[in-house]
């Protein structure tokens, strides 16, 4: 191997292929070796990974594989691993046409998990990937606590993870990683979180993740009576649909049956955006209903509701069905500037100039 330095960063293409692996939903067994190895070989003393690699003893560090150790090896020598040339032919490219205006306009992402809750990764991770994305902001919105399935937040573990946001963005300033939830709307409307730990948070996007199937007139209610509620400031993927399998039930589900003039007319009332969720699995609302929020008057939001860093970059799915259906950017929250959407979150009569 040359003894002149690698134009490449063996950390930086791992981390790549993770990325690429993620974004197109494949194995998290696959993510978690590649995010592993990177991980792993980023706090190697200085020398020590080419030392390694000329011995022969790459996998004999630990978090390193066979695999990972070609795309090491191949970095270190400057040449592009193959495993990553393949990635990014088979997945690098655009994720759908059309949403191209949408997308450029949005400056943040107001829904996404860390490994606190049901996501994948750290809070770290989640946050300088999305800087990296070219975002100027990111709601950390893990789940609350009646979801247990997905380790939700008690309001304890809730107000530790705002001391390590808090520090994050000393680090990462100017991004900001903004305070936030994805509260449970339970039966009655009422939500799985305390009203006054609710009220310190940036973002609160409310969702109903229980008895999906519940009767229209009282799924109606419960949600106006949500969206009602003063510290909810997006109602998240409306219906619960999954249009494909969902990667943990392993089967599609049905939309939940509600009257969407009212749910919207509420959202509408109280200054409430309707998130336009961007997962592949989800795509919610559909297309009439979103339409009809377009109709309605109602304001959006543009969000990933992404598990792992690669998926932070499926907002072209939500803005192209956006644009389709009459979505513009004024009237999408996630394309403000943070000093206006902080405004909106506290006063949702507030809007940009």
């Amino acid at each position: 191997m040359s003894s002149s330095p690698s134009p490449r960063d063996p950390v930086a293409d791992l981390r790549r292929i993770a990325f690429l692996l993620e974004r197109s939903l494949q194995s998290s067994y696959k993510v978690k070796a590649f995010r592993g190895a990177s991980t792993a070989i980023a706090v190697l003393p200085a020398g020590r990974l080419e030392e390694a690699v000329a011995r022969g003893e790459l996998t004999a560090l630990k978090g390193v594989g066979d695999s990972t150790a070609k795309v090491i090896t191949a970095s270190l020598r400057g040449e592009e691993p193959e495993y990553l040339a393949r990635l990014e032919r088979e997945v690098g490219g655009p994720l759908v046409e059309g949403g191209g205006t949408l997308r450029a306009a949005l400056r943040g992402d107001l829904h996404c998990h860390s490994d606190w809750s049901d996501g994948g990764s750290p809070i770290e991770d989640m946050a300088v990937t999305a800087l990296e994305l070219g975002h100027e902001y990111t709601a950390l919105t893990d789940h609350s606590p009646r979801l247990t399935v997905a380790r939700g937040l008690t309001a304890e573990r809730l107000r530790r993870q705002l001391d390590v946001v808090a520090r994050l963005n000393e680090q990462l300033a100017p991004f900001r990683l903004l305070t936030g939830i994805e509260v449970d709307i339970l039966d009655d409307g009422s939500l799985d979180q305390t009203e006054d730990l609710l009220a310190e948070l940036d973002v609160v996007v409310a969702s109903v993740h229980s008895k999906l199937q519940m009767e229209p007139a009282a799924m109606t209610r419960r949600m106006v009576a949500a969206v009602s509620n003063p510290h909810v400031d997006i109602l998240g993927h409306c219906t619960g649909r999954y249009v494909t399998t969902n990667t943990r039930t392993g089967k599609p589900r049905a939309e939940s049956r509600f009257d969407a003039e009212k749910v919207f007319s509420a959202c509408v009332e109280h200054g409430v955006a309707v998130e336009i969720n961007s997962r592949p699995e989800r795509l919610d609302p559909p297309r009439r209903l979103l339409r009809q929020a377009v109709e309605a008057g109602c304001i959006f939001s543009v969000d990933t509701d992404a598990h792992a860093p690669g998926q932070l970059d499926w907002q072209p799915y939500g803005c192209a069905r956006g644009e389709e259906c009459g979505v513009t950017a004024d009237r999408v929250v996630s394309a403000w500037a943070l000093d206006d959407l902080l405004a909106w979150t506290a006063d949702h009569a507030v809007r940009p100039a």
